[in-house]
């Protein structure tokens, strides 16, 4: 049997080569095709496909709730876990046409550590300086996997800068588990000048270009970093669009990059913050983040949305901004899940 297989993807006519060892998400990363995904680890369903023609493929450890038995049954499999051990034909259920051609090289780098603080109570700025190469391109909203120093583990990790803004940085806005195996080795040992390896760009939530749609973003938690990346570009080049960014937290020690979002708020005229807390009262927006939102918003008709936050947050808010009018094919989300077992809650 050959190591590498055909794959085609419908309808949209692109045909990669596949070797056994790599999922048909990566493989299509690496020869710059930018497929709809998420967690690459089998548990937000944002690569799920359908088996068009091909019976040998085999999938990785998933989440049944990302990949129900009755759907893998039907012919559904999710592409960042699937290795192919003959040609096969995918129907993409979920991309982008104007993006799928228009992905950037991964990469490998090495990174050296130049800030690790906190700027909330469980949340971590992480700044590291490339070492080698020196720059990586990013689009802004994409994300790097980080190797966990002493084992064969990543985590991922999405940027909070620009490509452009401070050459040859990363940015990361990283929330802190008690038992993560990143988060807690960020929290307890890492320190400045440590280095670390990463690999990518990957992601595809990043800006649609081509039109004036006004523009909703909906956030939570570490969910932050992505969309002050998107904000920052529009700031840097100068997107004159209408704009909301609501962000959710429990409570005020919870909130952070106020004040940028704030000075945002001047550079961007047509931009507005709005930052909600479910547990604390204060002189804000109380409530779930939705909850503000449909109080805020009774017609999204047209609008392009960008949500990022945990699971619960991001499915609870598709639903909403659904309906309120906006198309599903223009709610573009990344849904930020912890790694541990795949078919826990």
């Amino acid at each position: 049997m050959a190591d590498k297989h055909l794959v085609r993807f419908e309808p949209v006519g692109i045909e990669i080569e596949v070797e056994e060892h790599q999922t048909i998400l990566r493989a299509a990363a690496e020869q710059g095709i930018m497929l709809m995904h998420g967690c690459k680890e089998g548990q937000c369903s944002s690569c799920k496909s359908f088996v068009l023609d091909g019976d040998d493929i085999e999938l990785d450890r998933y989440s049944t709730f990302a990949l129900p038995d009755a759907e893998r049954d039907e012919g559904y499999t999710l592409l960042c876990r699937a290795h192919v051990y003959e040609d096969v034909t995918i129907e993409l259920l979920n991309y982008d046409e104007d993006m799928i051609r228009s992905g950037l090289p991964i990469q490998q780098a090495v990174a050296e550590v130049v800030a690790n603080d906190l700027v909330t109570h469980d949340m971590r700025h992480l700044v590291l300086h490339l070492i080698e190469p020196q720059e990586v391109t990013f689009f802004p909203g994409q994300y790097m996997d980080i190797a966990v120093p002493g084992t064969e583990a990543t985590r991922s990790f999405s940027m909070a800068n620009t490509s452009t803004r401070e050459a040859g940085q990363l940015e990361f806005v990283i929330k802190v588990y008690p038992d993560g195996l990143f988060s807690h080795f960020l929290a307890t040992q890492l320190a400045v000048g440590d280095r670390l390896d990463l690999v990518g760009p990957f992601g595809v939530f990043t800006l649609r270009e081509g039109h004036d749609a006004d523009l909703l973003f909906v956030g939570g938690g570490a969910g932050m970093a992505p969309i002050l990346s998107l904000l920052r570009s529009m700031a840097e080049r100068g997107i004159d669009r209408s704009a909301t960014f609501y962000y959710g937290a429990r409570g005020s020690r919870d909130l952070c990059f106020a004040d940028e979002l704030r000075a945002l708020e001047h550079r961007l005229p047509r931009f507005r913050y709005v930052p909600a807390l479910s547990e604390d009262h204060w002189d804000g927006e109380v409530g779930l983040i939705t909850d503000v939102v449909a109080t805020h918003e009774k017609d999204l008709s047209g609008t392009d949305a960008y949500v990022c936050g945990p699971p619960p947050m991001v499915e609870a808010a598709i639903d909403l901004l659904s309906r309120l009018g906006i198309e599903k094919d223009r709610i573009y989300y990344d849904k930020f899940t912890t790694t541990g077992d795949p078919d826990g809650p």
